[in-house]
């Protein structure tokens, strides 16, 4: 889950960034900008993470989590729902599901069980049908990606199984892509950021190339394209890791030992 976190910092320098639409680089540097910090996808992955672990309640979790890093982003109706008391979702179709669904497409054995637990995660928030499908998705292409598939393979899946259309490219699509928090538009295009890439830090700078949910789209596209390429490069996982404190950079570093030795 570590290249989902890697990409959520990269990217949350441009999310929002009114230049950025202008510019919209695919070899900006530096690759991680000083000011480069996690938000909270990466606060929300980690919890996803903690309950897969310990066994925790997802809810409390989130709560949890949220009242400890509450300055990382949260969208407004998250920010409400996790100062209140209600245990109920929200209806959300929001990215939100997609963006933290990482740990479960690499802590599992089974395409059926990720497919079961993805959607544990995304509907204690997000049990709008697009806000599942976007978990569900992303979750499977982790698998897919982790499991030998090639990205043609992946590609097919995806359009078959969830019904996006990516049949376009990065290139193609840039020129008109705008702020989108939705699943339904963000999640294929972080998808097609992966499909598009060379390796895992092109899938990346692809993802952030497009503009709008900067952090969202790479979190997504580095989580697939970590699981796909075998890891994440020394140096981006130094400076990634370096930019967590104490507590999330240990409940990463559990993870990776239970389900990614190798990472």
């Amino acid at each position: 889950m570590l290249g989902a976190i890697a990409g959520d910092i990269i990217g949350s320098v441009y999310e929002g960034k009114k230049a950025w639409l202008h510019e919209r680089r695919v070899a900006f540097a530096p690759l991680f900008d000083p000011e480069a910090r996690f938000t909270d996808d990466t606060v929300l992955t980690v919890a996803v993470a903690d309950s897969i672990l310990h066994g925790g309640d997802l809810v409390e979790l989130l709560k949890q989590y949220a009242r400890a890093y509450p300055a990382a982003g949260y969208g407004g109706t998250f920010v409400a729902w996790a100062a209140s008391d209600s245990r109920e979702p929200y209806y959300s179709w929001g990215n939100g599901s997609a963006m933290r669904v990482s740990p479960v497409g690499f802590a599992y054995g089974m395409l059926d069980e990720v497919l079961v637990r993805a959607r544990w995660s995304a509907e204690v928030t997000h049990n709008h049908p697009e806000g599942i499908k976007g978990a569900e998705a992303v979750a499977a292409a982790i698998f897919l990606a982790r499991t030998g598939h090639t990205k043609s393979d992946i590609g097919a899946f995806i359009e078959r199984k969830f019904g996006y259309d990516l049949s376009a490219s990065i290139e193609e699509i840039r020129p008109k892509y705008r702020f989108d928090v939705s699943c339904q538009g963000s999640v294929p295009q972080a998808i097609l950021a992966f499909l598009d890439s060379s390796d895992f830090e092109s899938a990346v700078r692809l993802a952030v190339s497009l503009g709008g949910d900067t952090d969202t789209i790479a979190c997504i596209a580095g989580g697939i394209a970590q699981a796909f390429y075998g890891g994440v490069p020394g140096s981006i996982r130094e400076q990634a890791l370096a930019r967590l404190d104490d507590r999330l950079r240990g409940m990463v570093e559990a993870f990776e030992a239970r389900y990614q030795p190798n990472a």
